[in-house]
This record gives C-alpha cells, structure tokens and sequence, in this order.
C-alpha cells in the first residue's frame, strides 16, 4: 500500500507586486541578528487559515469549497512587533471588520468540509522573519495601505509557494 499524497495548503491575502515591495522595504528595515531568517520577498502574505497536509486528492473539492462571499477592503500594516520565539511581524494598525468577517466566512467553509479550524484567536500579522529573537523592533513606520481584492489557496512545496486559486 503505498503512501497517501498530501499537499500543505494554506488561505492568505496574497500581495500584489506594489505591496509586496512595500512590505519587502518594510521587512529590510529591520537590523537582523545574524541568526535570523527573514522571510523571502515571494512568500511575504497575511494568513487567513492554515490547513496542514490536506490529502492531494481533495483539491478539486477544496478549491471549490472556498468560495466564500468577499467584499473588498483596506488594512493598514504597519506596527512591527516580536512575538515570542523569536517570530518578527508586521501587524494592522488597526484590524477591518471585512477582514475578520472574511476569516470567519472561511472558517465556516473549513467545517463544512470535514477540516477543523484553528482554535487559538486569530492574529492578522505578515511574519517578517524567525529566529529573530533579540532584534531591535523598528519604530512605527509608514503604514502600507493595502487594498485587498482578493485572497487565496496557497500550497507549500518544498519551500516554494504556489498559488493554487485565487478568489475575487
């Protein structure tokens, strides 16, 4: 019997190229210990849900299953923050209703396919690096207004990420 094929997966706001430079700029201002890794421009999101290894064979039915009702909206980044562990972020000025109404229509789409959200309290964030522990957290700088017209299905492969769908 062989082993089942799975697939990473994950739900985010996935930048445009505008914001991801903002946020790769915002990202570079910070004065890494050398044992940092900041996270590399191409994966810099904001994480919606975080599905685990999904069995590869469900993704017809998932990328079908998320289409949820979105409205358009504006988040703010740009409170730097360490979190413990060491996990460098750059979280929203302040958290838009649509954002939170979002993750909870997704949450609801991950129950009614048989996956289990998270259960600890959503923290919208862009993880700027790990082992960052001891890092001089920057001042509050410009905020990076990003418009967020969609968001996505994302997998993880072998370090890469790969959009799978995106949702409008």
């Amino acid at each position: 019997m062989g082993q089942q094929s799975t697939s990473r997966l994950f739900l985010a706001l996935w930048p445009d190229p505008a914001v991801r430079h903002e946020l790769r700029i915002w990202r570079d201002a910070w004065p890494w210990p050398r044992e940092a890794t900041p996270v590399h421009a191409d994966k810099l999101h904001l994480t919606l849900h975080f599905l685990g290894d999904v069995p590869s064979e469900r993704l017809p039915e998932l990328l079908d299953g998320f289409v949820v009702p979105f409205e358009a909206f504006r988040i703010d980044l740009g409170t730097p923050v360490l979190w413990p562990h060491g996990i460098a972020v750059l979280e929203p000025l302040a958290v838009p209703p649509e954002l939170l109404a979002l993750h909870a229509r997704l949450a609801d789409a991950l129950v009614g396919l048989g996956l289990q959200p998270e259960t600890r309290s959503y923290r919208p964030h862009v993880t700027m690096a790990r082992r960052a522990g001891g890092v001089a957290v920057p001042k509050n700088g410009p905020a990076i207004a990003w418009q967020a017209g969609s968001y996505a299905l994302v997998e993880s492969r072998d370090g890469v990420y790969t959009v799978l769908r995106e949702y409008s």
